[in-house]
C-alpha cells in the first residue's frame, strides 16, 4: 500500500479525495506528514474524508504513531496517521 504524504501546501480537499478513494478501494489508508502545517492539513483532509465517507455510511477510526523516515540522508520524524474502518469483535 502506498503512502499519502501531505506537506503544509497540500491541498486539503484532493487529500480528502485520496484518502476516501483509497478507504473505498483497499478499506485502509496511510497519511505521513513532517512538521505542524503538513500535520495540520494532514488531519484537515482526515475529517472532511470521514464526512464524505459518513454520507456513504461508512466510519473510519484514526491511528497516529511517530515514524522515522530518511530525507536527503537525513533522518526525520514524521507522524502517520492510518484511517481505517472498524474492526468488529
Amino acid at each position: 500500500m502506498s503512502i499519502i504524504k501531505v506537506s503544509a501546501r497540500s491541498r486539503t480537499a484532493s487529500v480528502a479525495g485520496a484518502i476516501a478513494g483509497v478507504i473505498r478501494e483497499v478499506g485502509r489508508a496511510e497519511v505521513q506528514s513532517i512538521g505542524a502545517g503538513a500535520v495540520n492539513q494532514a488531519l484537515k483532509a482526515i475529517i472532511i474524508a470521514s464526512g464524505y465517507l459518513a454520507e456513504e455510511g461508512v466510519s473510519v477510526v484514526c491511528v497516529p504513531s511517530f515514524v522515522e523516515v530518511a530525507i536527503d540522508e537525513q533522518e526525520r520524524t514524521a507522524i502517520r496517521i492510518v484511517v481505517e474502518k472498524p474492526q468488529l469483535a
